[in-house]
């Protein structure tokens, strides 16, 4: 995983002068994937593929018809598992729209004002599950990309409508999260960052991180938690869980030795961690698994 993909980048969208909700689509590896953040809310539904998610400080695992609705300014990158050499044709697809056109609706339509809760958590990013409503939200979207004007305007209106009401869905980023905007530190951070995803399965350490970054573990500790929202430990043990997660999904080895491959040192730590994060033990979480592929 390179330095450009973490590394939290400004990104300008050049809404056109006659469009206020902006449609686009595009395969992966793409010049666009890059960890990014921009002023405009993005609605973003994956196609194909599965992979790592990172909205702010939340680290999870995504799939096909993973939608998610991230906020102003929060940084944002979907990583999809692939062969070296392998290309999606069709990966993302993605709704652009600002706050002001939010705010000029909600100026001339008192309704409007009904979902100012839904932009408070869309802050922080919102994973929705779409369950029954798949179909009806990807056809939705699919229609916003062949349509322009009017059309598009009121197809937009109404996937608001649906996803405001849909009773299943996460808050992503904690609430403790605020984005580094300063480049000297979003640069020292994405060294961190791209060490620890290239090491955590291993047993790293936080005085290898503090030895790698040239900091004492002590003002390592307190400078990671400051600049992430998680204390070190928490943010690999996310790391570690969500791998763990995948291979309980989709491989057939054992848990114990999924647990030293993730980089746990015993499976009793591995139990209790997956526990606190999943509220589930690893084979509870396996078999849910499998009973939501088959």
């Amino acid at each position: 995983m390179s330095s450009e993909k973490l590394g939290p980048e400004f990104e300008f969208i050049n809404q056109q002068g006659d469009e206020s909700i902006r449609y686009l689509e595009h395969g992966y590896p793409h010049e666009l994937v890059r960890w990014h953040y921009h002023e405009e809310y993005e609605l973003h539904l994956i196609k194909s593929s599965s992979g790592k998610v990172f909205i702010g400080d939340y680290i999870g695992n995504f799939s096909a018809n993973s939608l998610i609705l991230v906020g102003p300014n929060l940084p944002h990158n979907w990583i999809s598992d692939i062969q070296k050499g392998e290309q999606i044709v069709l990966r993302d697809k993605v709704i652009n729209f600002s706050q002001s056109v939010i705010d000029g609706f909600a100026s001339v339509f008192p309704e409007i004002r009904e979902l100012d809760s839904f932009w408070d958590r869309a802050q922080f990013g919102i994973e929705f599950y779409l369950g029954e409503y798949t179909n009806k939200v990807t056809t939705l979207i699919a229609d916003i990309a062949s349509s322009t004007g009017l059309r598009r305007l009121t197809l937009f209106l109404t996937i608001l409508d649906v996803l405001a009401s849909l009773p299943n869905y996460r808050v992503l980023a904690s609430r403790a999260y605020i984005p580094i905007k300063d480049e000297k530190e979003l640069d020292r951070l994405n060294l961190v960052i791209t060490f620890i995803m290239d090491n955590y399965d291993n047993q790293l350490t936080q005085e290898q991180v503090a030895e790698y970054i040239k900091m004492t573990p002590s003002y390592f500790s307190k400078y990671f938690k400051k600049v992430t929202g998680q204390r070190f430990i928490e943010f690999v043990n996310s790391l570690r869980v969500n791998k763990a997660c995948e291979l309980l999904s989709h491989s057939e080895l054992p848990i114990t030795e999924i647990c030293f491959q993730v980089g746990f040192n015993n499976i009793a730590n591995f139990n209790r961690r997956f526990a606190v994060l999943k509220q589930m033990r690893p084979s509870e979480y396996r078999k849910i698994a499998r009973s939501n592929f088959h």
